[in-house]
């Protein structure tokens, strides 16, 4: 039987070639669409509090010619096991030394055209177009720090591997090399091992698509198979060998216990109040929403045409985008690269049915069109400071560094020979470790695996206490510290009862003040002269200082800071004026309307407060401005309006049991059960698994107790005592749960457990 063999009429043939000819200048007008864009993303001022830490590193390398196995940074923590890769860290300190903080923005910039370029390698037009979309979210993972690094070698390490898979002709032996940079540049070297281990799985997964693919993926693999065994033992090439794998480990338990503090390890909330902002074209913080759509897309698309791998990467790729929003940096890579040529299809099959040249013409034109102007109006929002004036940090497009860091402050500790033991602020501490070093050491840093849970609920219960405080008094005295740092800019979370305590204690007095930092030192015979040398009133003393610059980013910052600021020393009508001076340069930055909100309700301004916290809302929706109207609600008695601004702090907010615990003790004290049940089950399913081990059980034990609560309020004193009981076995050490639990009992007929349950408790201490 002879086979039949496919005739390609000439006209097909010219409708092809001229398919191929279309396709290929879409391609490149959009690549070099996304690579503009890129660059113009990347290029901002240094921002990271990280990579002051990490260049402080790598100083103490070249300088010691010793990669250190144990903290050197701090005063707290000397000695202390401390692992990780120190590579990132000489990088940049080179890089300093050669160009300053503007050479680092511009390794920044070119970390994310890097990035973009790599992914578009052997790209399709439909890859260009997602890469244009998934800028914002590249760009946001290449600012100059550790991390950076892996970013541009995941997409270096994908292209490759995915090029070996289509075309088994890949240079594998690249992986190798790329990989001793990798592990010595920072932890994200396990996703390499991620990716090698897919494309493994991939190739394994062609074993059951047919005789013919069966046999070229395994020709693939086998030919593949000692770069890949190489590139795992490439991570050995370090100075910790196999250790690397402890620390490694380390980081990845610090990790799960991030996601209950820090934003980036939060989940990505899937709900129509946060996905409704990837409608807004000039904002880009719904892009996950949008890269998420079309991964579904584009997984059925692989699906339909039978290829397995490419479907189950882009499906597996969206898991860790939705639980860490961290992570879909790593999840746009997959997309562009696995996701494009399954779209491309897609879009070749629609394009096959317009005939009409001068149609499809028209319409790649209006595609390219489109995507341009997108790109075109956010690089716009960029290079002007749009983009930026709207976000609560203070970076600027541009090189240098960014205005948030106490860059004054510190050199007035430096040039004054203040006291060595300096209490910081958390996220100041990389950079104070960075400027003060190596003389100084830091009090703490963004080094969470490090100074562990306890040192940073030790820092934590620092800032919200008064600097008279037994908690100061015992801290300050052990670790012999004379001089407290304050990072006051809007980005490392001011304290405004902090400052208004320092100013006023008789124990501390200020020697240093601007908008954005402030400087204090034990009143005691040592510091005498510097107190006397440097006398500052928190009352009188001018801000900004020095006057706002010329630069209208900077003018703004400098404005936005003093506001904030002088609000918080209780200086309110100049932090209207600075507030007015802000809003001059540019009036429509949610974050500035919230904090000018809170200003108007601390001068007893309600209906305006009200009103500009609503007006930050309809700029920009988030659960800090939502809760911070539930709370000027709540100290109204507007109890209504409060659960109301609680239900849309939850729907905004990363960690939304905690939101939905309060609201749903609201709800009981309003005698709305049913409502306070539904909030409290909301709560328990939102709950992360970490929380249990980092609080013991106690968040839960009050969901617990709320939801028993609930259902004794609706009746059902079953359910009642079942959650009750609940809540006595996740606080066994407690007495007024049982004897609560008691009273349940009592009331259901079961007096012989009601009295075990009060012998239980009478055996316990406390309250």
């Amino acid at each position: 039987m002879t086979p039949s063999v496919a005739v390609t009429s000439p006209d097909q043939q010219k409708l092809s070639a001229g398919e191929a000819s279309l396709e290929r200048r879409v391609f490149l007008a959009l690549v070099w669409v996304a690579l503009i864009y890129a660059f113009l993303a990347g290029l901002r001022t240094v921002q990271d509090f990280d990579l002051g830490w990490q260049m402080a590193t790598g100083r103490w390398v070249i300088q010691h010619h010793h990669v250190p196995s144990v903290d050197v940074l701090s005063y707290t923590m000397p000695g202390q096991p401390w692992v990780y890769p120190v590579g990132c860290g000489v990088v940049f300190y080179l890089a300093y030394l050669l160009g300053g903080y503007g050479l680092i923005s511009w390794i920044g910039a070119a970390a994310c055209v890097g990035s973009v370029a790599l992914l578009l390698r052997r790209g399709s037009a439909a890859g260009a177009a997602i890469a244009i979309l998934a800028v914002p979210l590249i760009a946001a993972r290449t600012t100059p720090r550790a991390d950076m690094f892996t970013i541009v070698l995941f997409a270096a390490f994908l292209s490759l591997l995915w090029e070996n898979y289509q075309t088994g002709k890949a240079r594998l032996w690249l992986l190798p090399l790329l990989m001793v940079a990798w592990v010595n540049l920072h932890f994200g070297f396990a996703s390499g091992l991620g990716l090698v281990a897919a494309y493994a799985g991939a190739e394994l997964l062609e074993t059951v698509c047919g005789a013919e693919r069966r046999r070229a993926g395994l020709q693939r693999l086998r030919r593949a198979a000692p770069w890949l065994l190489a590139t795992g033992l490439a991570t050995l090439v370090n100075p910790w060998g196999w250790s690397i794998y402890h620390g490694l480990l380390v980081e990845q338990r610090a990790y799960a216990q991030g996601q209950l503090w820090i934003n980036e390890w939060a989940p990505v909330r899937i709900n129509w109040a946060n996905i409704s902002r990837a409608l807004l074209l000039r904002q880009t913080a719904g892009t996950i929403y949008v890269l998420l759509a079309i991964a579904l897309v584009a997984a059925a698309a692989a699906l339909l045409r039978g290829h397995w791998a490419a479907a189950v990467l882009l499906l597996g790729a969206m898991y860790p985008a939705v639980h860490a929003v961290r992570m879909g940096a790593l999840f746009a890579c997959v997309l562009v690269v696995v996701g494009g040529p399954e779209l491309a299809c897609v879009l070749a099959g629609v394009g096959q049915g317009i005939r009409a040249a001068r149609t499809r013409w028209l319409v790649a034109s209006a595609v390219v069109i489109g995507l341009a102007a997108l790109a075109g109006v956010r690089s716009f929002d960029l290079v002007t400071n749009r983009h930026y004036f709207a976000t609560a940090d203070d970076a600027v497009f541009g090189a240098g560094l960014c205005s948030w860091f106490p860059e004054r402050a510190a050199e007035f500790i430096a040039q004054q020979k203040l006291p060595r033991e300096i209490l910081n602020t958390y996220a100041s501490g990389g950079f104070l470790a960075w400027r003060l070093g190596p003389e100084r050491g830091v009090y703490i840093d963004g080094r969470d695996t490090l100074y562990g849970p306890p040192r940073l609920a030790r820092h934590s219960e620092l800032m919200f206490n008064a600097p008279d405080s037994a908690v100061w008094q015992e801290e300050t005295g052990r670790n012999n510290i004379n001089t407290v740092i304050i990072a006051l800019a809007r980005y490392d979370g001011l304290k405004p009862a902090l400052l208004r305590g320092l100013c006023n204690s008789p124990l501390w007095r200020p020697v240093y003040l601007d908008e954005k930092s402030a400087v204090f030192v034990r009143q005691s015979p040592e510091n005498e002269e510097v107190i006397r040398r440097f006398p500052v009133d928190c009352a009188t003393a001018p801000l900004p200082a020095p006057p706002a610059a010329d630069s209208r980013a900077e003018a703004f910052n400098t404005w936005t800071n003093t506001a904030i600021t002088l609000a918080a020393l209780g200086r309110n009508p100049e932090a209207l004026n600075a507030y007015e001076k802000a809003f001059a340069i540019y009036p429509d930055p949610a974050f500035l309307h919230r904090n000018y909100a809170d200003l108007l309700f601390a001068m007893g301004r309600m209906g305006e407060s009200e009103q500009e916290y609503l007006r930050a809302i309809a700029i920009e929706p988030s659960a800090d401005t939502w809760g911070a109207l539930a709370r000027s609600y709540l100290q109204r008695d507007r109890m209504l309006a409060a659960t109301d601004a609680m239900e849309h702090e939850a729907l905004f907010s990363p960690r939304p049991y905690l939101t939905l615990d309060d609201l749903g003790y609201l709800y009981l004290s309003l005698n709305q059960p049913e409502n306070a049940l539904r909030a409290f089950d909301g709560a328990t399913r939102s709950t992360p698994g970490a929380l249990r081990a980092a609080d013991n059980g106690f968040f839960e034990f009050k969901v617990a107790q709320g939801q028993s609560a609930a259902w004794s309020a609706l009746g059902n004193l079953e359910k009642a005592t079942a959650y009750q009981e609940k809540a006595a076995q996740l606080q066994p050490n407690v007495p007024q749960p049982r004897r609560r639990l008691a009273r349940l009992y009592e009331q259901t007929g079961r007096n012989a457990d009601a009295a075990r349950a009060r012998e239980h408790a009478a055996e316990l201490k406390g309250p």
